[in-house]
C-alpha cells in the first residue's frame, strides 16, 4: 500500500451514525480525510437530504491506506479490519450506513445478514442486535457510482432522502 497518511476517520466518538466507505482516494490521502474529493462533495449533499450534518455523523471506510486502484484485496481488508471493528466498539453507533459493496460484504458476514446485490438491498435497513450493540445497518450504492453512472443519482438521492425518518 501506499499513502501520505492514513485515514482512520473523522467525527464524534459518540456520534449515532456511522458511515463505512471502501477506502482514501487521491485526495483524501493528501488531507488525511476521509470524504473530501468529489465523492466526498456529493455525500455531503446527500447527508444533508437525510437531515443529517457532516459533523455530527463519524465517517470512516474498511481501508485506512490509500488505494490507487480503489480495490483492495482480502489480505487488505483483513489488516484493516481490527481499526474498523474497534471504531465500531468505540462508537457504537445507532445507525450504520455501508457506502459500496467492500463495506457491505464485510458488516453483512460479520454480523451474519444474508447478502444480496446491491440492487436488492440499497436503502434497505437490516436491524442487528449484539451484546455491546444495536444498530440499523443500511446499505447504500457509494457517492461515487452516481459520479460514474449519473442514472444512478435520482435513486441515491431518494435512498438518503428516506434515511430522514431515522433522525
Amino acid at each position: 500500500m501506499t499513502r501520505d497518511r492514513p485515514v482512520f476517520g473523522e467525527g464524534p466518538e459518540d456520534a449515532e451514525v456511522l458511515l463505512i466507505g471502501l477506502g482514501p482516494g487521491y485526495h483524501e490521502n493528501l488531507e488525511g480525510r476521509p470524504f473530501v474529493g468529489r465523492a466526498g462533495k456529493l455525500l455531503d449533499k446527500m447527508l444533508e437530504l437525510a437531515g443529517w450534518r457532516r459533523e455530527d455523523v463519524y465517517i470512516t471506510n474498511v481501508m485506512k491506506s490509500y488505494l490507487p486502484e480503489n480495490e483492495a484485496t482480502d489480505e487488505q481488508v483483513r489488516a484493516c479490519t481490527p481499526y474498523l471493528d474497534r471504531q465500531m466498539d468505540i462508537i457504537r453507533p445507532r445507525i450504520i450506513v455501508l457506502l459500496g459493496n467492500v463495506a457491505v460484504e464485510y458488516i453483512f458476514h460479520k454480523f451474519r445478514l444474508q447478502l444480496a446485490s446491491m440492487q436488492k438491498m440499497h436503502g434497505r435497513i437490516f436491524p442487528i442486535s449484539t451484546l455491546t450493540m444495536q444498530a440499523k445497518i443500511i446499505p447504500m450504492y457509494h457517492p461515487a457510482a452516481a459520479l460514474r453512472n449519473p442514472t444512478l443519482k435520482s435513486t441515491i438521492e431518494d435512498d438518503w432522502k428516506n434515511l430522514a425518518v431515522l433522525r
